[in-house]
């Protein structure tokens, strides 16, 4: 290898290790601000005890946050794996059905939150009936990560050499039987990372659920409760009260909750491809 190559391949590296030191740098900054701000009004009461100080604690919105978001994945994910499935494996790609389907997908993935949110309290809250409630927020946010889920799992498949399927042909497995037990095992990592970035989407998500879930502060008795996520009451202590102490607490056990779950979704990543 030549000097020069060599120096550009240095000059290269250090670039790479540039720009992921400082992404590193400014996720950690942001962790520690939250941490030393949050962490000294963070307490048991506040996070768990209904007796807790000014009359309430984040119990319920937690409890609305894990509901919103298990539920949405339970509708989103098999209908957003599924059609990358049949987009990637099935259709054809001169089908104008499924470059109008494809235009679609891009299409809503570029939609700002507050339109879904509008969406959902026009359609789900007014003319359904449903007023404010958790089932209206979920029907709406779960429109609102498909497309996510849809494209990072086509991806994934198309990332899963071509070598696979023929291999498995080869051997006289049938289409079905090869994208269930050889293709989608192989893509199985980008599929969860899909799942993973739409959590990320899900807890953070604050117009669309203001708008349909309602911002109710209490214990949801069901689905037709009007309750609020963890986001929402960050917003509305931050922006309509002002309180930065306990917006600063709730983040914390927001960053918790989305590792939580991250965690999980690999674990059951794990296991799905070890079965």
């Amino acid at each position: 290898m030549s000097t020069r190559r060599k120096i550009k391949n240095a000059i290269n590296y250090i670039k790479v290790y540039f720009a992921i030191g400082v992404s590193v740098s400014i996720l950690i900054s942001i962790l520690l601000l939250i941490i030393i701000n949050g962490l000294q009004h963070l307490s048991w009461d506040f996070v768990f005890s209904m007796d807790a100080p000014r009359g309430f604690s984040l119990m319920p919105m937690i409890v609305t946050t894990a509901i919103v978001v298990f539920l949405t994945l339970l509708i989103s994910a098999p209908l957003g794996i599924g059609a990358a499935i049949y987009l990637n494996e099935y259709a054809s790609t001169k089908s104008r059905l499924v470059k109008f389907v494809r235009v679609s997908i891009e299409t809503l993935s570029g939609i700002p939150s507050i339109i879904y949110g509008l969406f959902g309290f026009l359609f789900y809250v007014i003319v359904l009936g449903w007023t404010w409630s958790i089932q209206a927020g979920i029907f709406t946010v779960s429109i609102m990560v498909l497309p996510i889920i849809i494209r990072s799992s086509e991806e994934a498949l198309k990332a899963v050499p071509m070598s696979f399927r023929m291999g498995s042909y080869a051997l006289g497995a049938g289409k079905f039987y090869t994208i269930r037990k050889v293709v989608l095992p192989a893509a199985m990592n980008g599929i969860i990372a899909s799942i993973i970035l739409s959590i990320g989407r899900l807890i953070g998500e604050t117009a669309a659920l203001l708008l349909t879930a309602g911002t109710l502060m209490d214990m949801p008795i069901n689905l037709r409760s009007s309750a609020a996520t963890l986001s929402v009451f960050m917003y509305t202590i931050t922006v309509e009260q002002g309180d930065m102490e306990r917006a600063y607490a709730t983040a914390i056990i927001l960053m918790s909750l989305v590792l939580g779950l991250n965690l999980m979704a690999n674990f059951i990543a794990r296991k799905i491809k070890k079965g």
